[in-house]
């Protein structure tokens, strides 16, 4: 998908500091934090959002859960508590149509937020 700003990231045609990469999936730091801590995590296949999330595809979920809990280990915000955020769709605030987790953490989270 050439015009998404996610896979030219992965394709690292568009520079991001990256916080963990492998086979399956990359993290990286959001440009616009809104938290001390503030990563977005993504699946390397393209998937514009939940909805369009194939049932073969489903296992990328779990796996996506899995190096949330690693990175916020990496991060030393599991202990404090840490937020993950996957905005579906326009109305709910999804800027970029690749299905992306947000990590935050780092400070008390408010709720609700929005």
């Amino acid at each position: 998908m050439t015009d998404c700003l996610f896979c030219k990231i992965i394709e690292k045609k568009v520079p991001a500091k990256i916080a963990y990469e492998d086979d399956k999936v990359l993290a990286f730091h959001d440009i616009s934090p809104q938290a001390p801590t503030h990563i977005l995590l993504i699946p390397k296949k393209h998937i514009a959002s939940i909805n369009d999330l194939p049932e073969q595809d489903s296992a990328i979920i779990g796996y996506l859960h899995l190096i949330a809990k690693k990175l916020a280990q990496e991060l030393k915000i599991d202990q404090s508590g840490f937020r993950l955020v996957i905005n579906n769709g326009l109305d709910a605030g999804q800027a970029v149509s690749h299905i992306h987790w947000h990590v935050l953490g780092g400070r008390k989270l408010q709720w609700p937020p929005g």
